[in-house]
């Protein structure tokens, strides 16, 4: 599936939510599900990066997109709760989730570790993923083939030290993704759940994490995009529950 090979009507008239759509591997799934026919609703905390998204999607040609600005570190139940309404209101359904953002918070022993960016990173990249899904099932159950992923990373698979929160909100995404799996996995749902490890990929994050490497030994995001197509569209179907890694081992 890392040479997937997507027709260019695989998400026609899909309607898809990526978060962390304005930088990075968010953005690149966007596009690329744009590109691929689907309307997808941009969800960031930075207006004018979701705007260039917008812009660059509209350019091609593609379905025009919907922008959702929402800072997660901040957001609260009531927030997702309307968010889920607007969706309701204007598109009736969803047909799949990609949740992509995350921050990367402090990388430092455990006894070291600043508890108030613990908490931040979790809130961030474990809770808000948590109550965007809790209010999106509904939505998505209305799809007739919904899928939902969950970025991951190798070090929520299995821990490095020094990665603090970001490994343990990762761990915690890996136990939410396999939970809903194994919940949604019944007739009454047309929801499948998997998680995507991408890998080291080129981003921001990446760069922040690893200051010394040279970026251009990493792919970038766009290369990594034949898995997030297969995994959001209907030739995944049946396929739940499972971990996935965006980059072949080596």
């Amino acid at each position: 599936m890392h040479d997937y090979q997507a027709p260019p009507d695989l998400l026609k008239d899909r309607i898809i939510m990526v978060t962390g759509a304005g930088n990075g591997i968010g953005r690149a799934a966007a596009k690329a599900y744009a590109a691929h026919g689907a309307t997808v609703i941009l969800v960031g905390r930075t207006v004018a990066h979701l705007e260039e998204v917008y812009d660059e999607i509209e350019a091609a040609g593609h379905p025009q997109p919907a922008i959702v600005p929402m800072n997660f570190e901040g957001a609260i139940t009531k927030d997702y709760e309307e968010l889920a309404m607007t969706i309701e209101d204007n598109f009736g359904r969803l047909d799949g989730l990609l949740h992509n953002a995350a921050i990367l918070g402090n990388r430092s022993p455990v006894e070291l570790y600043d508890p108030d960016m613990w908490n931040k990173v979790m809130q961030v990249n474990a809770t808000a993923p948590f109550l965007l899904s809790r209010a999106m099932i509904p939505l998505l159950r209305k799809s007739e083939d919904a899928s939902m992923i969950f970025t991951s990373s190798g070090v929520g698979r299995k821990a490095k030290a020094y990665w603090g929160a970001y490994a343990v909100s990762k761990f915690a995404i890996e136990g939410l993704s396999q939970l809903l799996a194994d919940e949604l996995d019944d007739e009454r749902n047309n929801i499948r759940v998997n998680s995507l490890n991408p890998g080291a990929t080129r981003t921001n994050m990446r760069a922040r994490a690893y200051p010394a490497e040279n970026p251009d030994s990493n792919p970038a995001p766009e290369a990594l995009m034949p898995i997030y197509l297969y995994l959001m569209g209907p030739d995944s179907k049946g396929i739940t529950g499972q971990q996935f890694d965006a980059q072949p081992k080596t």
